[in-house]
């Protein structure tokens, strides 16, 4: 996005957080593709049976980010922090739902012999990443927006820095690291769960 589009973006950020509502309606255009980009990205990482679509994710985004109230925008890249937010939220709630109806939830009962046949799935990623992400998050909450803003919000190393206000080396270190760990916490639990 261009050096203008990223003020106006921002201009346009916080008109709207002053209550002028025709702001938003000039927002969405400037930043509809990129959240699409965004969204895209994590649906080719979605299993292949998911059932939500990228602009359903993005939709869902905007419908969210329409009931956000007194937030204090500010910029292009915190209003991309907050939507990477609402994304993972959005897929991991879906993946919540998909995975309590795959244990039961409404099923019609089956056999043990027709289990045996049906069984084989593989456990949900998502729900495993969100769950090693909240344990990264007690342990080093800095690390783990870093893994949300470049992950989930696609934010670039320097957007992520200027979203959390440090170097972009400290970005650069922290999702090393992050990305690291989480692999390992997430082998861990696997293995916990075989």
């Amino acid at each position: 996005m261009s050096s203008s589009s990223s003020h106006e973006v921002t201009g346009l950020l916080q008109a709207w957080c002053e209550g002028r509502e025709e702001a938003l309606q000039n927002l969405v255009p400037l930043v509809y593709q990129e959240l699409h980009r965004a969204a895209g990205r994590y649906m080719a990482r979605e299993q292949a049976d998911h059932t939500l679509q990228t602009t359903a994710l993005v939709n869902e985004v905007y419908l969210r980010l329409v009931d956000i109230r007194g937030v204090s925008w500010q910029n292009r890249a915190h209003f991309f922090a907050v939507c990477a937010s609402l994304m993972r939220r959005i897929l991991t709630d879906s993946a919540r739902s998909r995975h309590s109806l795959k244990r039961g939830a409404g099923a019609p009962h089956i056999t043990f012999d027709e289990t045996m046949v049906l069984s084989g799935e593989p456990a949900p990623d998502l729900l495993a990443l969100d769950d090693a992400m909240k344990s990264l998050a007690a342990m080093d909450e800095r690390k783990s927006r870093v893994v949300e803003l470049r992950y989930f919000g696609g934010l670039s190393v320097e957007e992520a820095a200027e979203v959390l206000k440090v170097s972009q080396e400290t970005i650069a270190r922290d999702w090393r690291l992050a990305k690291v760990w989480l692999l390992r916490e997430m082998a861990v639990e696997n293995n916990d769960g075989a």
